[in-house]
């Protein structure tokens, strides 16, 4: 097993009773997490679904769930919720299928009971819009971009998960993820 992380010392805080510290992991993986689920919920789902909803869900069963969680190599406790995001994203599309055979008004998660936190508005607001800004230069790109940052960046998959992800040698996923970034400093202006 690799040395242990940060990530690592939080979740056996957590585990250990300090419930304050799953504020330090939704803020290190809050925002990687929203970028996956936007991209796993599609553009149907989307439509019907908030990011903002599922992201809560998923972080509620995790502080439920986190018992479970084996830490294994840094990366383990991303999968790990992005594992529990894809069990959220499947449960409301059900949930919205089931809605639809039953033409019935929709209910939005967002009525769930909301984590604790101790973030003021104006800094929940201001991380909001940094997602969106985020997911909006992510969009301008071409598909073939987009996904090779999605997975390499925010879901944390190395290169060779990366090209047997895409299809591609460990050389061309290379050398896609690198033209993506490039791309995607130009669209931010850093680069």
């Amino acid at each position: 097993m690799d040395a242990p992380t940060s990530s690592y010392g939080l979740v056996e805080k957590v585990k250990g009773g300090d419930q304050e510290a799953f504020s330090g992991l939704f803020e290190k993986y809050g925002r990687r997490l929203a970028v996956l689920i936007y991209y796993k919920l599609g553009a149907e789902l989307r439509g019907t679904c908030e990011v903002d909803d599922i992201l809560q869900e998923t972080l509620l069963r995790a502080f439920r769930d986190l018992g479970q969680f084996h830490y294994r190599a840094p990366g383990s406790f991303l999968k790990w919720l992005s594992t529990i995001a894809d069990h959220v994203i499947v449960d409301a599309a059900r949930y919205e299928g089931r809605e639809r055979r039953k033409a019935a008004e929709v209910v939005p998660l967002s009525q769930a009971p909301e984590l604790a936190d101790t973030k003021t508005p104006s800094r929940l607001l201001a991380q909001k819009e940094g997602i969106a800004r985020l997911l909006e230069r992510l969009d301008a790109l071409p598909e073939d971009y987009r996904r090779a940052i999605v997975l390499a960046k925010i879901e944390g998959l190395s290169t060779a998960e990366l090209a047997e992800r895409m299809g591609k040698s460990r050389e061309a996923a290379a050398l896609l993820l690198h033209r993506a970034v490039k791309r995607f400093r130009a669209l931010t202006g850093e680069g």
